[in-house]
Protein backbone atom coordinates (compact mmCIF):
# COMPACT_ATOMS: atom_id res chain seq x y z
CA UNK A 1 0.00 0.00 0.00
CA UNK A 2 1.19 3.51 -0.85
CA UNK A 3 1.77 6.06 1.77
CA UNK A 4 -1.02 7.78 0.56
CA UNK A 5 -3.61 5.28 0.83
CA UNK A 6 -2.35 4.26 4.24
CA UNK A 7 -2.82 7.77 5.47
CA UNK A 8 -6.28 7.82 4.12
CA UNK A 9 -6.99 4.32 5.68
CA UNK A 10 -5.41 5.53 9.31
CA UNK A 11 -7.80 8.70 8.78
CA UNK A 12 -10.54 7.09 7.94
CA UNK A 13 -9.56 4.73 11.21
CA UNK A 14 -9.47 7.86 13.84
CA UNK A 15 -12.53 9.54 12.26
CA UNK A 16 -14.55 6.41 13.34
CA UNK A 17 -12.13 5.42 16.07
CA UNK A 18 -11.57 8.32 17.81
CA UNK A 19 -13.80 10.67 16.57
CA UNK A 20 -17.21 8.46 16.25
CA UNK A 21 -15.89 5.77 18.94
CA UNK A 22 -18.90 3.68 16.58
CA UNK A 23 -20.34 0.87 18.97
CA UNK A 24 -21.53 -2.16 18.02
CA UNK A 25 -24.62 -1.97 16.50
CA UNK A 26 -24.71 1.61 15.78
CA UNK A 27 -26.39 3.22 12.55
CA UNK A 28 -24.19 5.71 11.12
CA UNK A 29 -25.15 9.13 9.39
CA UNK A 30 -22.66 10.69 7.08
CA UNK A 31 -22.88 14.38 5.63
CA UNK A 32 -20.76 14.47 2.71
CA UNK A 33 -19.97 16.32 -0.30
CA UNK A 34 -19.44 14.38 -3.50
CA UNK A 35 -15.84 15.14 -3.85
CA UNK A 36 -15.17 13.46 -0.63
CA UNK A 37 -16.32 9.82 -2.12
CA UNK A 38 -12.98 8.54 -1.98
CA UNK A 39 -12.83 9.23 1.64
CA UNK A 40 -16.31 8.24 2.30
CA UNK A 41 -15.85 4.74 1.02
CA UNK A 42 -12.62 4.47 3.46
CA UNK A 43 -15.46 5.91 6.68
CA UNK A 44 -17.99 3.33 5.18
CA UNK A 45 -14.86 0.39 5.58
CA UNK A 46 -13.52 1.44 8.90
CA UNK A 47 -17.15 1.86 10.37
CA UNK A 48 -18.55 -1.90 9.69
CA UNK A 49 -15.70 -2.92 11.00
CA UNK A 50 -15.78 -1.23 14.40
CA UNK A 51 -19.41 -2.82 14.03
CA UNK A 52 -21.80 -0.91 12.73
CA UNK A 53 -24.84 -2.02 11.34
CA UNK A 54 -25.85 0.38 8.49
CA UNK A 55 -23.95 3.52 7.31
CA UNK A 56 -26.06 6.06 4.99
CA UNK A 57 -24.70 8.78 3.06
CA UNK A 58 -26.51 11.94 2.16
CA UNK A 59 -24.37 13.33 -0.69
CA UNK A 60 -24.10 16.91 -1.48
CA UNK A 61 -22.54 19.23 -4.24
CA UNK A 62 -21.77 22.60 -3.88
CA UNK A 63 -21.99 23.78 -7.18
CA UNK A 64 -25.64 22.37 -7.39
CA UNK A 65 -26.15 24.89 -4.16
CA UNK A 66 -24.40 27.61 -6.23
CA UNK A 67 -26.51 27.33 -8.88
CA UNK A 68 -29.83 26.89 -7.05
CA UNK A 69 -28.78 30.48 -5.41
CA UNK A 70 -28.08 32.42 -8.72
CA UNK A 71 -31.17 31.23 -10.52
CA UNK A 72 -33.88 29.48 -8.35
CA UNK A 73 -36.72 31.45 -7.49
CA UNK A 74 -36.55 33.37 -4.42
CA UNK A 75 -39.58 31.41 -2.61
CA UNK A 76 -37.63 28.31 -3.39
CA UNK A 77 -34.78 29.57 -0.81
CA UNK A 78 -37.22 29.79 1.81
CA UNK A 79 -38.13 25.95 1.30
CA UNK A 80 -36.40 22.38 3.13
CA UNK A 81 -37.59 18.74 2.70
CA UNK A 82 -39.16 18.34 6.04
CA UNK A 83 -38.60 14.75 5.10
CA UNK A 84 -35.19 15.29 5.29
CA UNK A 85 -34.86 17.13 8.98
CA UNK A 86 -37.30 14.66 10.33
CA UNK A 87 -35.02 11.71 9.20
CA UNK A 88 -32.20 13.50 10.77
CA UNK A 89 -34.29 13.37 13.89
CA UNK A 90 -35.10 9.84 14.02
CA UNK A 91 -32.08 8.90 13.04
CA UNK A 92 -30.86 11.04 15.81
CA UNK A 93 -33.42 9.43 18.39
CA UNK A 94 -32.41 6.02 17.47
CA UNK A 95 -28.43 6.47 18.79
CA UNK A 96 -27.34 6.74 16.08
CA UNK A 97 -23.29 8.80 15.21
CA UNK A 98 -23.02 11.82 12.88
CA UNK A 99 -20.05 12.23 10.19
CA UNK A 100 -20.00 15.84 8.80
CA UNK A 101 -17.67 16.00 6.09
CA UNK A 102 -16.64 19.29 4.96
CA UNK A 103 -14.93 19.88 1.33
CA UNK A 104 -15.50 23.57 0.11
CA UNK A 105 -14.25 25.88 -2.37
CA UNK A 106 -13.19 29.02 -0.08
CA UNK A 107 -14.50 31.20 -3.24
CA UNK A 108 -17.72 29.40 -4.18
CA UNK A 109 -20.08 32.39 -3.69
CA UNK A 110 -18.41 35.13 -3.85
CA UNK A 111 -20.39 37.85 -6.03
CA UNK A 112 -23.35 35.69 -5.30
CA UNK A 113 -26.13 38.09 -3.59
CA UNK A 114 -25.91 38.13 0.33
CA UNK A 115 -29.25 38.33 1.19
CA UNK A 116 -30.21 35.00 -1.30
CA UNK A 117 -27.34 33.43 0.74
CA UNK A 118 -29.08 34.48 4.02
CA UNK A 119 -32.40 33.31 3.38
CA UNK A 120 -30.55 29.95 2.34
CA UNK A 121 -28.13 29.52 5.44
CA UNK A 122 -31.53 30.87 8.03
CA UNK A 123 -33.74 28.17 6.04
CA UNK A 124 -31.65 25.17 6.83
CA UNK A 125 -30.75 26.59 10.26
CA UNK A 126 -34.49 27.04 11.09
CA UNK A 127 -35.69 23.22 9.68
CA UNK A 128 -32.04 21.34 11.38
CA UNK A 129 -32.86 23.40 14.62
CA UNK A 130 -34.08 20.19 16.53
CA UNK A 131 -31.40 18.00 14.91
CA UNK A 132 -28.81 20.69 15.96
CA UNK A 133 -29.86 20.44 19.68
CA UNK A 134 -29.66 17.06 19.86
CA UNK A 135 -25.58 17.32 18.53
CA UNK A 136 -24.85 20.55 20.26
CA UNK A 137 -26.34 18.68 23.89
CA UNK A 138 -23.86 15.82 23.28
CA UNK A 139 -27.24 13.15 22.70
CA UNK A 140 -25.28 11.38 19.93
CA UNK A 141 -21.73 11.50 19.05
CA UNK A 142 -20.92 13.65 16.11
CA UNK A 143 -17.28 14.49 14.51
CA UNK A 144 -16.56 17.01 11.48
CA UNK A 145 -13.75 16.18 9.31
CA UNK A 146 -12.66 17.63 6.36
CA UNK A 147 -11.00 16.62 2.99
CA UNK A 148 -9.42 18.73 0.31
CA UNK A 149 -11.02 20.25 -3.08
CA UNK A 150 -8.57 21.66 -6.31
CA UNK A 151 -10.02 25.29 -5.32
CA UNK A 152 -9.26 25.05 -1.59
CA UNK A 153 -6.08 23.47 -2.23
CA UNK A 154 -4.92 25.82 -4.58
CA UNK A 155 -6.12 29.00 -2.32
CA UNK A 156 -3.84 27.52 0.46
CA UNK A 157 -1.04 26.75 -1.47
CA UNK A 158 -0.85 29.67 -4.43
CA UNK A 159 2.95 29.24 -5.32
CA UNK A 160 2.96 25.66 -6.08
CA UNK A 161 2.45 23.82 -9.61
CA UNK A 162 -1.27 23.34 -9.90
CA UNK A 163 -0.69 19.55 -10.19
CA UNK A 164 1.04 19.70 -6.96
CA UNK A 165 -1.63 21.63 -4.62
CA UNK A 166 -4.16 19.04 -3.68
CA UNK A 167 -1.48 16.26 -2.38
CA UNK A 168 0.19 19.34 -0.53
CA UNK A 169 -2.99 19.75 1.37
CA UNK A 170 -3.84 16.37 2.16
CA UNK A 171 -0.49 16.01 3.38
CA UNK A 172 -1.44 18.98 5.57
CA UNK A 173 -4.56 17.28 6.57
CA UNK A 174 -2.86 14.08 7.57
CA UNK A 175 -0.32 15.85 9.60
CA UNK A 176 -2.74 18.06 11.77
CA UNK A 177 -5.64 15.23 12.36
CA UNK A 178 -2.27 12.94 13.30
CA UNK A 179 -2.87 10.30 10.76
CA UNK A 180 0.65 10.44 9.24
CA UNK A 181 1.61 9.33 12.44
CA UNK A 182 2.83 5.41 13.13
CA UNK A 183 -0.16 4.86 15.58
CA UNK A 184 -2.65 7.87 15.33
CA UNK A 185 -5.05 6.49 18.04
CA UNK A 186 -2.39 5.81 20.55
CA UNK A 187 -1.87 9.41 19.64
CA UNK A 188 -4.80 10.56 20.03
CA UNK A 189 -5.40 9.51 23.67
CA UNK A 190 -2.29 10.84 24.75
CA UNK A 191 -3.26 14.14 22.70
CA UNK A 192 -6.81 14.19 24.91
CA UNK A 193 -5.37 13.91 28.10
CA UNK A 194 -3.66 16.70 27.63
CA UNK A 195 -6.62 18.89 26.79
CA UNK A 196 -8.59 17.48 29.72
CA UNK A 197 -6.15 18.73 32.14
CA UNK A 198 -6.23 22.08 31.11
CA UNK A 199 -10.65 21.79 31.21
CA UNK A 200 -9.95 20.22 34.90
CA UNK A 201 -7.63 23.01 35.76
CA UNK A 202 -10.08 25.60 34.58
CA UNK A 203 -12.87 23.86 35.95
CA UNK A 204 -11.47 24.14 39.52
CA UNK A 205 -10.63 27.79 39.45
CA UNK A 206 -14.49 28.74 38.75
CA UNK A 207 -12.94 31.95 37.18
CA UNK A 208 -15.28 34.69 36.97
CA UNK A 209 -14.11 36.59 34.24
CA UNK A 210 -11.49 36.55 31.23
CA UNK A 211 -9.45 39.59 29.44
CA UNK A 212 -8.44 39.76 26.45
CA UNK A 213 -5.63 41.61 25.31
CA UNK A 214 -3.96 42.15 21.99
CA UNK A 215 -3.31 44.59 19.42
CA UNK A 216 -6.96 45.71 18.50
CA UNK A 217 -8.62 44.18 21.16
CA UNK A 218 -9.58 44.36 24.67
CA UNK A 219 -12.19 42.16 25.44
CA UNK A 220 -13.63 41.16 28.93
CA UNK A 221 -15.67 38.30 28.93
CA UNK A 222 -17.80 37.78 32.07
CA UNK A 223 -18.19 33.23 32.68
CA UNK A 224 -21.69 32.41 34.18
CA UNK A 225 -21.75 30.78 37.53
CA UNK A 226 -21.89 27.47 36.54
CA UNK A 227 -20.22 27.23 33.29
CA UNK A 228 -18.20 24.24 32.67
CA UNK A 229 -14.96 23.81 30.34
CA UNK A 230 -15.03 21.20 27.94
CA UNK A 231 -11.91 20.15 25.64
CA UNK A 232 -10.10 16.76 24.71
CA UNK A 233 -13.47 14.77 23.72
CA UNK A 234 -17.18 14.59 25.25
CA UNK A 235 -19.17 12.28 26.38
CA UNK A 236 -22.68 11.30 24.85
CA UNK A 237 -26.18 10.26 26.31
CA UNK A 238 -24.69 6.52 27.05
CA UNK A 239 -21.79 7.89 27.98
CA UNK A 240 -19.53 7.25 25.26
CA UNK A 241 -16.62 9.22 24.52
CA UNK A 242 -16.06 10.59 21.13
CA UNK A 243 -14.20 13.52 19.83
CA UNK A 244 -16.35 16.57 18.24
CA UNK A 245 -13.85 17.82 15.73
CA UNK A 246 -10.86 16.54 13.96
CA UNK A 247 -8.52 18.25 14.00
CA UNK A 248 -8.99 20.06 17.72
CA UNK A 249 -6.59 22.31 20.13
CA UNK A 250 -9.23 23.90 22.20
CA UNK A 251 -10.90 24.16 25.68
CA UNK A 252 -13.81 26.13 25.34
CA UNK A 253 -17.12 27.02 27.85
CA UNK A 254 -20.00 29.75 27.23
CA UNK A 255 -19.38 33.12 27.61
CA UNK A 256 -22.16 34.74 29.87
CA UNK A 257 -24.81 36.06 26.87
CA UNK A 258 -24.92 39.47 28.45
CA UNK A 259 -21.41 40.28 30.25
CA UNK A 260 -19.11 41.01 27.40
CA UNK A 261 -17.67 44.36 26.82
CA UNK A 262 -15.20 45.86 24.68
CA UNK A 263 -13.60 45.43 21.48
CA UNK A 264 -12.03 42.35 19.42
CA UNK A 265 -10.83 41.98 16.16
CA UNK A 266 -9.96 39.03 14.01
CA UNK A 267 -6.89 37.60 13.10
CA UNK A 268 -7.32 35.37 10.52
CA UNK A 269 -10.14 35.48 7.83
CA UNK A 270 -13.70 33.79 8.55
CA UNK A 271 -15.26 31.65 5.40
CA UNK A 272 -18.85 32.01 5.75
CA UNK A 273 -21.84 30.92 3.38
CA UNK A 274 -19.11 30.73 0.77
CA UNK A 275 -17.65 34.09 0.98
CA UNK A 276 -14.58 35.80 2.81
CA UNK A 277 -15.01 38.08 5.67
CA UNK A 278 -11.06 39.21 6.93
CA UNK A 279 -9.92 41.79 8.99
CA UNK A 280 -12.80 42.89 10.66
CA UNK A 281 -13.34 44.23 14.36
CA UNK A 282 -16.63 43.94 16.64
CA UNK A 283 -17.59 46.07 19.69
CA UNK A 284 -19.62 44.53 22.57
CA UNK A 285 -22.06 46.07 25.46
CA UNK A 286 -23.63 44.09 27.79
CA UNK A 287 -22.99 41.21 25.39
CA UNK A 288 -24.43 42.58 22.29
CA UNK A 289 -22.61 43.04 19.26
CA UNK A 290 -23.48 47.64 19.03
CA UNK A 291 -20.71 48.07 15.92
CA UNK A 292 -19.06 46.12 13.55
CA UNK A 293 -16.52 46.54 10.51
CA UNK A 294 -14.81 44.48 7.99
CA UNK A 295 -12.04 45.42 5.11
CA UNK A 296 -13.77 42.51 3.32
CA UNK A 297 -17.07 40.91 3.08
CA UNK A 298 -18.62 43.53 5.56
CA UNK A 299 -22.14 42.94 3.94
CA UNK A 300 -22.09 39.15 4.50
CA UNK A 301 -20.99 39.83 8.26
CA UNK A 302 -23.50 42.43 9.05
CA UNK A 303 -26.35 39.17 7.80
CA UNK A 304 -24.25 36.42 9.97
CA UNK A 305 -25.10 38.67 13.18
CA UNK A 306 -28.72 39.85 11.65
CA UNK A 307 -29.95 36.22 11.32
CA UNK A 308 -31.99 36.53 14.64
CA UNK A 309 -31.65 38.00 17.77
CA UNK A 310 -29.34 35.49 19.66
CA UNK A 311 -26.37 36.45 16.55
CA UNK A 312 -25.91 39.77 18.17
CA UNK A 313 -24.62 37.63 21.09
CA UNK A 314 -21.90 35.07 21.86
CA UNK A 315 -22.04 31.61 22.41
CA UNK A 316 -18.33 30.38 22.76
CA UNK A 317 -14.90 31.30 24.11
CA UNK A 318 -11.89 28.56 23.11
CA UNK A 319 -8.11 28.67 24.31
CA UNK A 320 -5.88 27.73 21.87
CA UNK A 321 -2.07 28.55 22.32
CA UNK A 322 -0.27 29.55 19.47
CA UNK A 323 2.13 26.83 19.72
CA UNK A 324 -0.60 24.49 18.73
CA UNK A 325 0.86 22.34 15.83
CA UNK A 326 -1.57 24.08 13.13
CA UNK A 327 -0.26 27.07 14.28
CA UNK A 328 3.03 26.22 13.83
CA UNK A 329 2.60 24.82 10.48
CA UNK A 330 2.39 28.30 9.09
CA UNK A 331 -0.26 27.06 6.89
CA UNK A 332 -3.79 29.63 6.31
CA UNK A 333 -6.13 27.18 6.10
CA UNK A 334 -8.73 29.41 4.91
CA UNK A 335 -11.40 26.49 6.51
CA UNK A 336 -12.58 27.15 9.94
CA UNK A 337 -12.23 23.58 11.19
CA UNK A 338 -8.58 24.23 11.25
CA UNK A 339 -8.09 27.74 11.53
CA UNK A 340 -9.78 27.86 14.77
CA UNK A 341 -7.41 25.24 16.06
CA UNK A 342 -4.62 27.61 15.17
CA UNK A 343 -6.05 30.20 17.36
CA UNK A 344 -8.06 31.49 20.58
CA UNK A 345 -11.21 31.86 18.85
CA UNK A 346 -15.40 33.13 19.95
CA UNK A 347 -18.49 31.98 18.36
CA UNK A 348 -21.24 34.30 17.33
CA UNK A 349 -24.62 32.62 18.15
CA UNK A 350 -25.62 29.33 19.77
CA UNK A 351 -23.92 28.39 23.21
CA UNK A 352 -23.54 24.40 23.67
CA UNK A 353 -25.89 23.00 26.72
CA UNK A 354 -22.79 21.09 27.73
CA UNK A 355 -21.23 24.20 28.93
CA UNK A 356 -23.44 25.08 31.82
CA UNK A 357 -24.10 22.59 34.76
CA UNK A 358 -27.08 19.97 33.88
CA UNK A 359 -27.30 22.29 30.85
CA UNK A 360 -28.42 19.76 28.34
CA UNK A 361 -31.93 19.10 30.75
CA UNK A 362 -33.03 22.65 30.44
CA UNK A 363 -35.25 24.42 27.99
CA UNK A 364 -33.76 27.23 26.03
CA UNK A 365 -35.75 29.44 28.86
CA UNK A 366 -34.11 27.75 31.44
CA UNK A 367 -30.00 28.24 29.85
CA UNK A 368 -31.01 31.70 29.28
CA UNK A 369 -31.66 32.09 32.92
CA UNK A 370 -27.99 30.47 33.27
CA UNK A 371 -26.53 32.89 31.14
CA UNK A 372 -26.26 30.71 28.32
CA UNK A 373 -26.98 32.17 24.38
CA UNK A 374 -29.40 30.72 22.07
CA UNK A 375 -29.31 31.22 17.94
CA UNK A 376 -29.97 29.29 14.83
CA UNK A 377 -26.68 30.37 13.89
CA UNK A 378 -22.86 29.00 15.35
CA UNK A 379 -19.90 30.55 14.14
CA UNK A 380 -16.23 30.60 15.08
CA UNK A 381 -14.27 33.09 14.27
CA UNK A 382 -10.42 33.60 15.40
CA UNK A 383 -8.57 36.55 17.27
CA UNK A 384 -5.57 34.95 19.10
CA UNK A 385 -2.01 35.58 18.02
CA UNK A 386 1.12 35.50 19.29
CA UNK A 387 0.92 39.12 21.16
CA UNK A 388 -2.40 37.82 22.85
CA UNK A 389 -2.38 37.85 26.84
CA UNK A 390 -5.27 36.58 28.93
CA UNK A 391 -5.91 37.21 32.60
CA UNK A 392 -8.46 35.42 34.30
CA UNK A 393 -10.02 37.12 37.06
CA UNK A 394 -11.38 34.84 40.53
CA UNK A 395 -14.50 35.62 42.19
CA UNK A 396 -12.64 37.81 44.96
CA UNK A 397 -10.96 40.31 41.97
CA UNK A 398 -7.81 38.26 42.06
CA UNK A 399 -6.36 38.30 38.75
CA UNK A 400 -4.01 35.39 37.80
CA UNK A 401 -2.72 34.82 34.17
CA UNK A 402 -3.49 32.52 31.84
CA UNK A 403 -1.65 33.24 27.97
CA UNK A 404 0.80 35.77 27.49
CA UNK A 405 2.24 36.08 24.07
CA UNK A 406 -0.34 33.92 22.93
CA UNK A 407 0.53 30.64 25.14
CA UNK A 408 -0.40 29.53 27.99
CA UNK A 409 1.34 30.22 31.34
CA UNK A 410 -0.22 27.49 33.90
Amino acid sequence: MDKFSLNLEKYAEITVKIGLNIQEGQRLLIAAPIVSAAFVREVTKSAYRAGAKDVHIEWNDEQISKIKLEQAPEESLKEFPAWKAKGYEEMAKDGCAYLSIVASNPDLLAGIDPDRIAIVNKTNAQHLMGFRKMTQSSQISWCVVSTPTKEWAAKVFPTLPTEEQEAALWEAIFNCTRASLEDPVSAWEEHSNNLRSKVDFLNDKKYKQLHFRAPGTDLTIELPNKHIWVGGGAKNANGVNFVPNMPTEEVFTTPKRDGVNGVVSSTKPLIYGGNIIDQFSLTFENGKIVNFHAEVGGETLHRLIDTDEGSRYLGEVALVPHSSPISQSNILFYNTLFDENASNHLAIGSAYPICIENGTKMSNEELKEEGSNSSLTHVDFMVGSNEMDIDAVKEDGTVEPLFRNGDWVI
